[in-house]
């Protein structure tokens, strides 16, 4: 699995619209809205660092009100909810 960090500067009055457009492409996971430097962070995750390669620059900098990305790529990912999940898998909470 690639993890893409995409910081995406969008045209202000199209932030929402910008978003949801973004948030329907198929690798596309989720999308925020952030404060700072940029209007929107969207997380991609798909198989191969070639689709990233397609949904960046070939879907995500098309839509309209998208100005500009900066991509990141994650090497590894640390997160509780990945190990709480891992951990439990075939096991039921105990009460």
């Amino acid at each position: 699995m690639v993890t893409a960090i995409v910081h995406i500067k969008a045209e202000v009055d199209r932030i929402p619209d910008v978003a949801q457009t973004i948030a329907e492409i198929d690798g596309v996971s989720e999308v925020y809205s952030i404060t700072g430097a940029h209007d929107l962070l969207a997380m991609v995750r798909v198989a191969a660092y070639e689709q990233v390669a397609e949904i960046v620059p070939g879907r995500i900098n098309k839509v309209p009100g998208v100005l500009a990305t900066e991509t990141h790529l994650a090497f590894r990912t640390y997160s509780r909810h990945d190990l709480d999940a891992a951990f439990s898998i075939g096991f039921a909470e105990a009460d």
